[in-house]
C-alpha cells in the first residue's frame, strides 16, 4: 500500500516553506535547482524508460549546446512538434538554456495550419516528429517549403535548422536527429553557457485560437509560467513527490503547466501519455502509482463508463483535476466512488493569462466544483500582496462599452496579475484589443461572487471550447463557404454533456444545390485538425437565420435555434 498522504494543511505549509520568498528564475535555471535538490528522483516516467531530474538536466544541457552550435542565438524562435514523448521535457528545457524562445506547436495541425504558424512565428529551428496519428510532418514540410532540408526557402526564409525524431514514419536521410543534436553538443561543451536569459524574458510562444481567422502566438515569460505552476501546486496541495498522469498535450497550458511544471514544485514526476485511452489510464495509474490524473470532462465520463474500470488498482490515486468545461455534481460523486478519490479540483483560465488562474480547492464542497470554476489560485509569495497572495485579480466590464462594472455584476471577465501575457507575437492590433490598461480581457461572460469564486455565464465572443480546445468559427466558415454548394455557413458551439460544447455548422445551400452532411464532415476532416471538426451539421433556409434589423446573423440566437432542432432530432 502507498504511504498515507499528509493532511492538506500540512502539504501547503511544506510547499510554502520551500518557497518562503518567490525568486524569479528562468525555466532552465529552475530545472538546475530541481536537479540539485532531487537528483535521483524520477521526473519523467514512461512504460519503457524513466528519466531522473539529474538525467533530464544533463540531457537538456547537451541538447542546448547542440542548438547553439547549430546557430541558434538568444531570442531565436525554436518550434517543437512533439507529442508527449519522454524527449519533450529535455528538449523544452534545452531550448530555454540556449536562450531561445520555445514554441510547442499543436501537432494535430493539418498542412495549411502548420504552414501558417511556421511562417508567422519566424522559427529559426524546428524539432519535429516524423509522423504521428497518420500525419506526415516531413511530407508537410516538402509541400510547404520545397528544399527545406538543404537550405533556407522563400516560403520559410527564417528556418535554418530542422531536427527530426523518428516516430511512426522513417527518418529522412541527411536530416539530423535528436541524437545527432546531442552529439553535436558533446563536441561543443559549454556552448550554451553564455546564452542564458532573464526571468522576465519571453520563454514561450503558445499559439491559441483567435477571433480573426488565424491562431495568435501568446508571449509568456519564464517567470509567468513558473508562478502559475507554483500557484497550482499550492492550491491543489501537492504532497512531496506527487506523480501526475496526463495525456493532455504539452503544447497546451494544461499539460505543460498543470502537469510538467507543477509537478516540479514538489519534486514530483509526470507520467505523460501520447494519446488518451481509458484502459491505458487505468493501467498507468496501477503500474506507475500515479497520485493524480488530469482530465477534461469528456475523458472523465469515458473513464467512468468503461467496462474494464473495476479491474485495476487505484490505491495510489489521491486527486483528479478535471478542467476546461463545467460538470454536474453527479459526475464528481461517481468519480469519488469509482476511484476512491476525495480531492477533486476544477479550474478556469486561458493561455493569455498564463494558464488556469482560478481553481476550486480540493477540500471544497462538490457544489462549488460544479457551480463555479473556483477562485484565484493561492500563490503565496508568488502572488499579489494586496490580494492576500492570490495569483491574480478578477473584475468584470461591460463587453460593449468597456466600462468597469460594480462587484458582483455580470460582465466580461478581465484579470490583472504577474502571469499575464506580454502580448501576441507580431499582432499589435490584437494585442491592444486584448490588453486594456494592463488587464487581459477574456471574451468570457461571468460573475465574481462575494466569496471570490467565479461563475462563467457565457461568451461575449464567438469562440467555443470543445473537449478543452478553443475553436475559431471563422476558420471553419471560410473553409465551407468556399464550397460551390454553400451559400452561407455559420459555426457555433452547442452544449454537450460529453464535450462541454460540440461544434455545429449551420449551412444554407446554394439554390438547387445538393450537399449532404457527410460531404461537409469529410471536407472538414481533410482540412482541419480533428478537434475543429464539427459534430453536427444543420441545413437551414436563409429565412430561418436569426438576424438583426441590418441583416447580421445573431449567433447567440442561432445557438438556441440549433439546440431546439437537435433536441427535436434526439427525441
Amino acid at each position: 500500500m502507498p504511504d498515507p498522504v499528509p493532511p492538506i494543511d500540512e502539504r501547503r505549509a511544506a510547499l510554502e516553506a520551500r518557497f518562503p520568498g518567490w525568486r524569479p528564475r528562468t525555466l532552465d535555471a529552475f530545472l538546475e535547482d530541481c536537479a540539485a535538490e532531487f537528483a535521483d528522483r524520477p521526473f519523467v516516467i514512461t512504460d519503457d524508460r524513466t528519466l531522473t531530474y539529474a538525467e533530464t538536466e544533463a540531457w537538456a544541457r547537451r541538447l542546448a549546446d547542440g542548438l547553439v552550435a547549430a546557430g541558434v542565438r538568444p531570442g531565436d524562435h525554436v518550434g517543437l512538434l512533439m507529442a508527449n514523448h519522454l524527449e519533450f521535457a529535455p528538449l523544452k528545457f534545452a531550448i530555454a538554456r540556449a536562450g531561445a524562445v520555445g514554441i510547442p506547436f499543436n501537432y494535430l495541425y493539418r498542412q495549411e495550419e502548420l504552414a501558417y504558424v511556421l511562417e508567422q512565428s519566424e522559427c529559426r529551428a524546428l524539432i519535429t516528429m516524423t509522423g504521428f496519428a497518420g500525419l506526415d510532418y516531413l511530407g508537410m514540410l516538402d509541400a510547404i517549403a520545397p528544399g527545406w532540408a538543404s537550405s533556407p526557402t522563400d516560403a520559410l526564409p527564417q528556418l535554418r535548422t530542422v531536427v527530426q525524431m523518428e516516430t511512426e514514419l522513417p527518418a529522412r536521410e541527411g536530416v539530423p536527429t535528436i541524437d545527432d543534436l546531442a552529439a553535436r553538443g558533446d563536441e561543443h561543451r559549454g556552448a550554451s553557457d553564455g546564452a542564458r536569459r532573464n526571468p522576465d524574458d519571453v520563454g514561450d510562444i503558445l499559439y491559441t485560437s483567435g477571433t480573426t481567422g488565424s491562431p495568435k502566438g501568446v508571449l509568456v515569460t519564464h517567470d509567468a509560467v513558473l508562478r502559475t505552476a507554483y500557484g497550482s501546486a499550492l492550491t491543489r496541495a501537492f504532497e512531496d513527490g506527487r506523480r501526475i498522469l496526463f495525456s493532455l498535450p504539452c503544447y497546451h497550458m494544461f499539460g505543460y503547466v498543470e502537469g510538467m511544471l507543477a509537478a516540479m514544485m514538489a519534486g514530483g514526476a509526470i507520467i505523460p501519455r501520447k494519446t488518451f485511452a481509458p484502459v491505458d489510464y487505468f493501467a498507468s495509474i496501477q503500474r506507475h502509482r500515479a497520485t493524480e490524473m488530469l482530465c477534461v470532462p469528456t475523458m472523465t465520463v469515458a473513464l467512468l463508463e468503461h467496462p474494464e474500470r473495476d479491474a485495476y488498482d487505484y490505491a495510489s490515486l489521491v486527486s483528479i483535476l478535471s478542467g476546461a468545461a463545467p460538470a454536474p455534481v453527479w459526475l464528481w460523486e461517481q468519480v469519488e466512488q469509482a476511484f476512491d478519490v476525495t480531492e477533486i479540483v476544477t479550474g478556469y483560465g486561458m493561455t493569455e493569462t498564463g494558464g488556469a488562474m482560478t481553481m476550486t480547492l480540493p477540500e471544497d464542497e462538490r457544489t462549488l466544483t460544479s457551480e463555479t470554476v473556483g477562485r484565484p489560485k493561492l500563490a503565496g509569495s508568488a502572488g499579489l500582496p494586496d490580494e492576500g497572495g492570490a495569483l491574480t485579480h478578477y473584475e468584470t466590464r461591460d463587453p460593449e462599452s468597456g466600462e468597469r462594472l460594480p462587484a458582483g455584476a455580470e460582465g466580461e471577465l478581465m484579470s490583472l496579475g504577474p502571469t499575464n501575457m506580454l502580448g501576441f507575437w507580431a499582432k499589435p492590433k490584437e494585442t491592444a484589443e486584448a490588453i486594456v490598461d494592463g488587464w487581459v480581457v477574456s471574451g468570457d461572460l461571468g460573475v465574481v461572487r462575494p466569496d471570490g469564486y467565479l461563475q462563467i455565464t457565457g461568451r461575449s465572443k464567438e469562440l467555443y471550447k470543445s473537449g478543452g480546445e478553443l475553436v475559431m468559427p471563422k476558420e471553419i466558415e471560410e473553409l465551407l463557404s468556399a464550397h460551390p454548394a454553400v451559400s452561407q455557413a455559420y459555426a457555433i458551439g452547442v452544449p454537450d454533456d460529453r464535450w462541454g460544447e460540440a461544434g455545429c455548422v449551420c449551412i444554407v445551400r446554394q439554390p438547387d444545390a445538393t450537399l449532404e452532411a457527410d460531404e461537409v464532415l469529410a471536407l472538414c476532416r481533410e482540412h482541419l485538425a480533428r478537434f475543429k471538426v464539427p459534430k453536427h451539421v444543420l441545413f437551414l433556409a436563409a429565412e430561418e437565420l436569426p438576424t438583426t434589423p441590418t441583416g447580421k446573423v445573431q449567433k447567440f440566437r442561432l445557438v438556441k435555434h440549433a439546440q431546439g432542432v437537435l433536441a427535436g432530432d434526439a427525441a
